[in-house]
């Protein structure tokens, strides 16, 4: 099963990700915890925000703070899997692709959706949902508005389970064989 969560920025979406795959494996099963962070971050806020997520994460788990999240899926497909956050990843990939201007992240994010949609074992990606967050008053933000919306609408295409999370509270997008 392949779920995307997705919410507005404090919205509890990396919380009920976390719970939701907990809680769709037996008690004590690894999973892989793929942190797409945005690297050299030097802010103290978001330092610990990152550590808040850790504080959560259960001993077993393990994890890999990468940017090439679709090379890590490729290498263990039967690895259950959360990935926490596509826009992250998206940062990352557009600084990389020199895209918030003129650059292109095509061929990265159809190497993300080909690696989600070959994905063999249980994954839950969470992604921050456009327009549940604040209006980018700049044309590198709404470049960026634009690519995770165009990301989000092609993982989701290919996932079995979408759930937007709102308050803390899951609403179901796409059930599962819908």
């Amino acid at each position: 099963m392949r779920t995307l969560v997705l919410g507005g920025i404090r919205s509890g979406k990396s919380r009920w990700a976390e719970q939701a795959i907990a809680e769709s494996l037996p008690p004590g099963q690894a999973v892989r915890y793929l942190a797409a962070d945005p690297a050299g971050q030097a802010d103290p806020d978001w330092a610990r925000r990152v550590a808040q997520h850790r504080g959560r994460r259960p001993a077993h788990w393990s994890t890999v703070e990468t940017d090439d999240i679709a090379t890590e899926l490729r290498q263990s497909p039967a690895t259950p899997t959360l990935v926490d956050d596509l826009g992250g990843w998206l940062t990352c990939t557009m600084d990389r692709q020199q895209a918030w201007e003129d650059g292109s992240v095509a061929a990265p994010v159809q190497e993300m959706v080909d690696a989600v949609g070959g994905f063999g074992s249980t994954l839950v990606l969470v992604s921050p949902e456009v327009g549940l967050a604040l209006v980018p008053a700049t044309a590198s933000g709404r470049r960026f508005a634009d690519e995770l919306g165009s990301l989000n609408q092609r993982v989701a295409a290919v996932c079995d389970r979408v759930v937007l999370v709102v308050a803390g509270q899951p609403l179901s997008i796409k059930p599962p064989g819908a």
